[in-house]
């Protein structure tokens, strides 16, 4: 009579585990679908899978988690420009918005499934015209002032400093832009760097990363 009490208490528990895990596996797979729903929105500028067509719009695909949740930390705490642009595609083409205003109600739990998803994906690097003489002294000036944060030709997510090499040109022109007029939050050391930068040393570095194909 023991034997079959234990017997039952097993089958129950094994039945029990295998419920858990199915419901473990839809719950799973429907994060999975309201993931895809939630960056779908994203394709409209980024394009699909995060890799921009867009000269002004960076490419995501292949961000490291903490580097995307980062960014959108910033844009929601307005430490980013929170520049006014038209959607490229999609059903709200035409319409204006900010990145600051696309993120202002996100959590950080959907920051987190955001960045998850875009990590996932393969950074394809933009095919842009480039100067491949200014390209070879800025090769020269990355490898002295930028290297040591941005490894690999600004090309290792490793480094949770996003992707430089091989992103679009005009974005990073804005980005240094922004960031030389206080009006992009940094950290000191890097900000120093960009000041101590002359206009054409930095476009030299801009065609560096442009020349990354």
């Amino acid at each position: 009579m023991i034997k079959n009490i234990l017997l039952k208490i097993n089958i129950g528990s094994t039945l029990l585990v295998c419920v858990i895990l199915s419901g473990m596996s839809y719950s799973n797979q429907a994060t999975a679908a309201d993931v895809e729903n939630m960056v779908e929105p994203c394709f409209a500028c980024h394009g699909k899978g995060g890799v921009s067509t867009e000269t002004e719009v960076p490419s995501i695909a292949g961000y490291s988690e903490d580097y995307f949740v980062y960014s959108l930390q910033m844009y929601q705490k307005k430490e980013r420009p929170c520049i006014e642009a038209e959607y490229y595609a999609g059903s709200k083409k035409g319409q204006k918005t900010s990145m600051c205003e696309i993120v202002k109600g996100m959590s950080e739990k959907e920051f987190e499934q955001m960045s998850e998803y875009f990590s996932d994906q393969e950074f394809v690097r933009s095919r842009q015209t480039y100067d491949a003489e200014l390209a070879q002294k800025g090769e020269e000036i990355h490898k002295t002032k930028c290297d040591e944060c941005h490894s690999k030709a600004g090309g290792s997510p490793e480094d949770n400093a996003g992707l430089l090499g091989g992103q679009k040109m005009d974005y990073l022109r804005e980005q240094i832009k922004f960031v030389k007029e206080g009006k992009r939050f940094t950290s000191k050391k890097m900000r120093l760097r960009l000041e101590a930068l002359g206009d054409d040393e930095m476009e030299a570095v801009v065609h560096y990363y442009g020349s990354i194909q």
